[in-house]
């Protein structure tokens, strides 16, 4: 990973590191505020012995400095714990009592440095100064042989406890700085393993590197879709409208002998889009001076006819079936100047009807009447609908949704067009987020009832709060 892959990575999951980073100093700053603060209070027994020449003195020395850390020792012992009870009259046992206490050596002195912890600054006082004299006490008794007076070790209290109220703990300041820290790092590893583990399609890169297919276009999130589902709600300068211009240019030139005529719009699963896309494709078609049909081959769960405000009872089915003909199933749309072809009742089996020689021969027949035929097909990898009308016309583009859509998911949803000898146009990436806009907004959903195998869980769903519109 290069500079430039880690920005990317900062960019598109700043609020992942956001998130961590807030909740840590959250965290800190919690545990500052409940915490008990606690006061400490040292004091100091320093270690000499009694002699009379130099030569014993260094003998002393070296003895005193041997046996120190044993004499620091023996102040958290059960012994000299049990004295500090007594003396200060403490409802504690030694080894509740221990944890308050602590005794450390400073290097190269024979000074035993006590140290004493509690929730109240006047008793860690009266705790630091009693450990120091009885621990002076002990030591005197433990080093004077049975039966003599003599004391070769002695230990007094060199200096007194002192009286500090200010808690040592907790340190707040430090907390909230080891806090961000540790946030910070944490965050950017949070952020650096979602983006590898996120096997959703983000750029035009991510579908070149699973499908040899072109990218026809990018429509980009539209706060208003729902208000506003069709181009002709919209300014002719609109983003959105501008895109399906670009997609309809990108059509015209994708082969140098003719401009396809009839083409299926599909995707991958529900929800990324198919729908709004081969609408308002049909819309911006007809805004170039073509003679467009739309048809709705979604014979399961069919939505463009409440797209467009038309009658659903009357479309494909009936005139697959001979229950009407063509000319009075097809209804006019005035708004966009297109025509459409609903999808008529519902059959119990869609993909018989679809796999007919009916439907074949009626694709060809409807291709030949107009300049352009849009169809609005199922999802690829709950049902084989969309792969069968595919092979009657001269070929399909792939609607995938950014963040969404995996890049598994648009292999597969190809590979199916493929086995069938279809011709895939290229992909269409749907709810873009806008160029230099971080937001990427809430969707807008509607439920699909396939019922098969191969649906989609809460892992294929986007950062945002939003789920898209077939």
């Amino acid at each position: 990973m290069d500079f430039k892959d880690f920005l990317r990575v900062l960019r598109r999951r700043w609020k992942t590191i956001i998130a961590v980073f807030a909740l840590a100093i959250i965290a800190s700053a919690g545990y500052s505020l409940l915490a008990t603060p606690k006061y400490q209070s040292t004091a100091s027994v320093a270690i000499s012995t009694d002699v009379t020449s130099s030569t014993d003195a260094y003998i002393a020395s070296f003895f005193a400095s041997s046996r120190v850390n044993t004499y620091a020792q023996l102040a958290t012992s059960g012994a000299v714990l049990q004295k500090v009870i007594d003396e200060a009259h403490l409802d504690l046992t030694p080894s509740e009592l221990a944890p308050k206490i602590s005794a450390v050596v400073p290097t190269g002195t024979t000074i035993i440095t006590v140290s004493a912890r509690d929730d109240s600054a006047r008793e860690a006082q009266v705790l630091a100064q009693t450990v120091a004299e009885q621990l002076s006490s002990y030591i005197a008794d433990f080093e004077t042989p049975n039966g003599k007076e003599f004391q070769p070790v002695k230990a007094v209290v060199s200096d007194p406890a002192d009286f500090d109220g200010s808690p040592v703990s907790p340190k707040t300041t430090l907390y909230l700085i080891i806090a961000a820290f540790l946030g910070l790092i944490l965050g950017l590893a949070l952020a650096l393993v979602r983006d590898i583990l996120d096997s959703t399609i983000k750029s035009p890169e991510d579908v070149g590197t699973v499908v040899d297919q072109p990218v026809l276009g990018h429509v980009s999130y539209d706060a208003n879709l729902s208000k506003h589902p069709l181009l002709t709600d919209l300014g002719s300068h609109d983003p959105r409208t501008e895109a399906f211009r670009l997609v309809r240019t990108n059509l015209q030139y994708l082969s140098p002998d003719s401009t396809p005529k009839s083409f299926v719009i599909t995707s991958a699963l529900p929800g990324e889009g198919k729908t709004s896309t081969s609408t308002n494709l049909a819309i911006a078609l007809a805004q170039a001076g073509k003679r467009v049909l739309l048809v709705d081959a979604d014979l399961r769960q069919p939505n463009a006819a409440r797209v467009l405000g038309l009658e659903r009872s009357v479309g494909l089915t009936t005139v697959l079936v001979g229950r009407s003909t063509l000319q009075e199933s097809v209804q006019h749309h005035p708004a966009s100047g297109i025509d459409f072809l609903a999808s008529g009742p519902l059959p119990p089996n869609p993909t018989e009807i679809l796999q007919s020689r009916a439907t074949r021969d009626l694709m060809t027949t409807l291709s030949a009447q107009y300049d352009a035929v849009v169809v609005d097909a199922p999802p690829l990898l709950p049902v084989a609908d969309a792969a069968i009308v595919a092979t009657y016309v001269d070929g399909a583009m792939v609607v995938i949704r950014h963040g969404r859509t995996t890049k598994d998911q648009l292999k597969h949803a190809v590979d199916r067009l493929n086995h069938v000898g279809a011709t895939v146009f290229g992909v269409l990436s749907n709810m873009s987020p806008r160029r230099g806009s971080r937001n990427y907004g809430e969707g807008y959903a509607y439920g699909y009832g396939y019922g098969y195998g191969y649906g989609y869980s809460d892992a294929f769903r986007p950062d945002n709060k939003g789920t898209g519109r077939s």
